[in-house]
């Protein structure tokens, strides 16, 4: 990139950090030092974000990594706009008029953390009629598509319980990567058989009977771990759905009275890994719905006012994306180590920052004087809520 290149993808950020309020082509004209068509022309161009983000995370994460997806819903009006169709919302229960982006994070498990890397946008019934595809292989097509970038940071893809169907968790198996899913709670399981076969003619015993839940095999389960609150079930088992051997993690819950109230089938492609980690990595995955929490209540991640899909995209990335700087910044504040992130509390601490540059231009305040030093540090924090 270019000099002025550079310098629009850092004051976009720092404005989408620190602008309160809906976050859209004429805020940026507010609050910046440009007018509107700087930014549309700017948003028009590509920028590699899932190369931006990942030399941004070197050296702030773990060793025990896992790649999290997750398609989400964003309102929008109007019939002009790229890619606008119906789809799916979670806290609607219901189909409705808008966009769909499917988004990749990086999960860092041992923090219970989540950081962005890149979200693509989803084609509507009409594009996907023209290919002759499904939603469902447009998001395992991103996997097979990406996948390169994915195992920079692991192996592992963790999805919920939409994803285990075998169409899907093939693609991610001929990506060279493991899928940790969870099944449906009636999910048709067997055992596979480890017994001695019979002599003679005939194929040999594969199978030993179907899974009941509700009364695991001991011969063939092991438990691996035991709280007050659930129990974790171990074995490899044959899916009937999937059409492959899975490593399977059976996990009982209790109510207070210490007595079992429900159970949740999870599963690795990967038979070697240990069920106690495969239902650690995939509770992980909630993560990535704060991600999206956080983007649209807070860097305007439902406000973005492009209609083509190159403007769409960029503004997707750019508000999940301050996500992740936000994150940074306040890993790399003093005396933020035992606190917890807010993205309240950054919002917050941009937006006061953006109001006294403002202030410091205008009035020619020197704010490297030692007498202005304690008293703008004092002006960051105003309005910041206790962790």
């Amino acid at each position: 990139m270019n000099r002025p290149r550079k310098y629009f993808i850092a004051y976009t950020i720092w404005l989408f950090s620190a602008i309160k309020g809906r976050i859209n082509f004429l805020q940026l004209k507010r609050f910046g030092k440009f007018c509107e068509q700087y930014f549309r022309i700017g948003f028009q161009r590509t920028f590699e974000f899932l190369d931006f983000n990942s030399v941004l995370l070197k050296g702030h994460l773990s060793n025990t990594l896992a790649v999290a997806m997750d398609p989400s819903y964003i309102s929008k009006a109007g019939k002009c706009t790229a890619g606008v169709g119906y789809f799916w919302s979670g806290c609607a229960s219901k189909a409705k008029w808008g966009l769909e982006i499917c988004g990749f994070a990086v999960v860092d498990v041992a923090a219970n953390d989540a950081y962005h890397l890149k979200a693509f946008q989803s084609p509507n019934a009409e594009k996907l009629k023209e290919t002759d595809a499904t939603l469902l292989s447009h998001y395992g097509g991103l996997v097979q598509e990406n996948a390169s970038k994915w195992k920079e940071f692991s192996n592992y893809l963790l999805a919920d319980a939409f994803f285990s169907k075998k169409p899907f968790v093939d693609q991610v198996v001929k990506s060279d990567m493991h899928l940790i899913c969870r099944l449906r709670d009636d999910a048709d399981l067997k055992y596979l058989y480890d017994g001695p076969q019979k002599q003679g003619k005939g194929r040999p015993k594969q199978y030993d009977g179907k899974v009941n839940v509700k009364n695991p095999n001991m011969h063939y389960f092991t438990i691996e771990e035991q709280t007050t609150e659930y129990q974790t079930y171990s074995a490899v088992v044959y899916s009937k759905a999937l059409k492959r051997k899975i490593r399977l993690a059976l996990v009982i819950f209790f109510d207070k009275n210490g007595r079992p109230s429900a159970h949740k089938l999870y599963f690795s492609t990967d038979t070697s890994m240990a069920a106690c980690l495969v239902f650690k990595y995939y509770r992980s995955r909630f993560q990535i719905e704060f991600l999206y929490r956080d983007a649209k209540q807070y860097t305007g991640l439902c406000h973005g006012q492009g209609r083509s899909s190159e403007k769409i995209d960029f503004h997707v990335n750019a508000a999940l994306t301050t996500v992740n700087v936000a994150k940074i910044q306040h890993v790399n504040m003093e005396n933020t180590c035992e606190e917890k992130f807010s993205m309240a509390n950054a919002k917050t601490l941009n937006y006061n920052a953006l109001l006294l540059e403002r202030f410091i231009e205008a009035f020619g305040i020197n704010p490297n004087a030692a007498k202005n030093q304690k008293k703008i540090k004092e002006l960051l924090k105003y309005g910041q809520m206790a962790a």
